[in-house]
């Protein structure tokens, strides 16, 4: 089982639901691109106001510009004949963005246990997308513990328990107010003295501006490297779609900070246009681990660069423009 790339459950269901969330009312794309070229020519025009619509979509000034600067390639080279060759080049373009940081998590079974630094701000989903994961792997056959290292607020460790519970993994957290640092190094101990797989741990929802608590969030992984040089194993960065570009600006000061090795981007079926997926791709090249389209377990899955750029240029139903 270590070593094994994991592949998404149910891909079929997943795809169709993403479709739809990322697609509610009018999709972003589909719908507008449809509108755009209402006589079915391509011209410079055209592309212009395609290059608003992405903007206002949360892609960025930066990656807007690389997806324009391709199709402006292609219409020069007469390929942009109708909709259908738009949308085609609309989706290379978008693919050659995504493709780079679609790289699953491989968990491999070092000495001790593979630990995961789950890091963002309070109210990105933080806590739930733990739950998730750890349900994932453990249905992957891996052994699984959970570390309760936001001791700052007393709901995180009561809600870090409640998924302990509901998935039988063992929880380790310490009072209130603790030392987020001593609860991950108890937690370490407890899961290599256990031979658990997978120590999956919990910190406080920071403001990226904060740099003690940024500060605090080092000290954490100093912490465990000392134990085990090559530990936390993955530090996984989870960040709220809806925030659009405010989460791109939270991505880079956690990288510059930190040097996030993962990316989860969750409550896309929050935001209509799931663009910010395409900005924070292009900018950090840091691996998109997993995407999160609403609240049940299912809805947490590997991200697949195809289906997301497929998802993005189709309408609500699943069939393209």
């Amino acid at each position: 089982m270590f070593g094994k790339k994991e592949k998404p459950d149910k891909p079929e269901g997943f795809i169709k639901r993403l479709r739809t969330r990322l697609n509610r009312g009018d999709s972003w794309l589909s719908y507008d691109l449809a509108n755009l070229v209402p006589g079915g020519t391509i011209d410079e025009d055209v592309l212009e106001e395609l290059e608003s619509l992405l903007v206002m979509a949360d892609v960025g000034v930066e990656t807007t510009g690389l997806i324009i600067d391709d199709l402006k390639k292609s219409l020069a080279r007469k390929e942009l004949k109708d909709l259908a060759a738009l949308r085609a080049g609309i989706e290379h373009a978008v693919l050659k963005i995504l493709r780079p940081v679609e790289q699953p998590l491989l968990i491999d079974k070092p000495a001790g246990p593979f630990v995961i630094f789950m890091i963002g701000v309070n109210g990105a989903g933080k806590t739930t997308t733990i739950g998730k994961l750890a349900r994932r792997f453990k249905e992957q056959g891996h052994s699984v513990m959970l570390a309760a290292g936001d001791t700052f607020r007393a709901a995180a460790v009561e809600q870090l328990q409640a998924w302990g519970e509901r998935n039988d993994v063992p929880v380790i957290a310490q009072q209130s107010g603790a030392d987020p640092a001593a609860v991950i190094f108890d937690a370490w101990q407890a899961a290599r003295a256990r031979n658990i797989d997978v120590l999956l741990a919990d910190t406080a929802g920071r403001l990226q501006s904060q740099s003690g608590l940024m500060d605090e969030l080092a000290k954490m992984k100093r912490v465990v490297s000392r134990h085990d040089e090559s530990a936390p194993h993955e530090t996984m960065l989870v960040l709220d779609a809806s925030q659009g570009q405010n989460a791109l600006v939270q991505a880079e000061k956690f990288n510059e900070a930190l040097g996030i090795t993962g990316i989860v981007v969750t409550k896309l079926d929050g935001s209509a246009k799931g663009g910010i997926l395409l900005a924070i791709a292009n900018r950090l090249k840091v691996p998109v681990r997993y995407i999160g389209i609403g609240e049940a377990v299912d809805d947490l899955q590997p991200f697949n660069a195809k289906e997301f750029a497929t998802a993005l240029l189709s309408s609500g139903n699943g069939k393209s423009p």
